[in-house]
């Protein structure tokens, strides 16, 4: 039965003004980087520049130190999601569908980081890394956040709701463990992958503190660091750096938009757990 049409109407209109507040300051980014460099900040606002200065994204992205910090990041940003989706999901498959001993307290072990703030470990975790020679590489920024207990709950989560069934016959067959892994459940679980992937993705991509404590090669330089930096280095060019801001977001808004299918039945499906 559908809704009386006011309803209806009044839904929509709610829906049209949600979207308009998310996608305002995306929108003011982007004609921000037409701007010059005292209109962004002018008082009082002016949406619109009086000039469109297109020269400014031409500047940007023919900046070698801007593309090549959008490449490393990009580079590293999907090595760090194919790593963390590898370790957390078979993780995950351990706790859900194995038995071995000392399990639950094993479990324990694994979620407690979920309850701890990652800056109340930050020096900790400098100084491990330093110890291991991991400074100034891109394995520094790669391998000590791959694993998580926060994806390694929800893909828990997702594996128990598996039939035993399904399972047990895969055994009779004469399948592996790891078989039934690969083919049984990294198959139906498109989708949780794909908001993992996701999360990881934009945790490496939008990362500053780290990457500002364990790097300092300039050919390593993230994004992030790049956009830091970009006032001590360049001085206050603000239509400069929104044209940045907005070239840095085009990689993670067509990922968003590729996926958007995947993602919106990985939370429906993350709201049925």
């Amino acid at each position: 039965m559908k809704s009386p049409l006011p309803i209806r109407v009044l839904k929509a209109i709610l829906i049209v003004l949600i979207s308009l507040s998310i996608l305002f300051p995306l929108a003011w980014m982007a004609i921000a980087g037409f701007k010059g460099k005292t209109e962004v900040l002018r008082d009082p606002f002016q949406f619109f520049p009086d000039v469109w200065r297109w020269q400014n994204y031409a500047d940007i992205a023919a900046d070698p130190q801007f593309v090549r910090a959008i490449l490393i990041t990009f580079i590293g940003a999907l090595a760090f999601t194919a790593l963390a989706l590898v370790v957390n999901s078979m993780a995950a498959y351990a706790f859900a569908r194995l038995e071995f001993t000392g399990k639950r307290l094993w479990w324990i072990y694994f979620i407690i980081p979920m309850f701890v703030p990652a800056m109340a470990i930050l020096l900790t975790s400098f100084q491990v890394v330093t110890a291991l020679g991991m400074l100034d590489t891109l394995a520094v920024l790669i391998i000590p956040g791959a694993a998580s207990a926060a994806q390694m709950f929800f893909l828990r989560q997702f594996y128990l709701n598996f039939p035993v069934a399904v399972e047990e016959a895969a055994l009779i067959d004469g399948a592996s463990r790891f078989q039934i892994f690969l083919r049984v459940f990294l198959p139906q679980s498109i989708a949780p992958f794909v908001v993992m992937g996701m999360g990881s993705y934009l945790a490496y991509w939008n990362a500053y503190v780290w990457p500002v404590l364990t790097i300092t090669n300039p050919d390593l330089t993230q994004i992030m660091q790049f956009l830091g930096n970009f006032r001590s280095d360049r001085g206050n060019d603000w239509g400069l750096l929104m044209a940045g801001s907005t070239l840095a977001a085009l990689p993670t808004i067509a990922l968003v938009l590729i996926f958007q299918r995947y993602i919106v039945n990985g939370v429906r499906i993350a709201g049925m757990k």
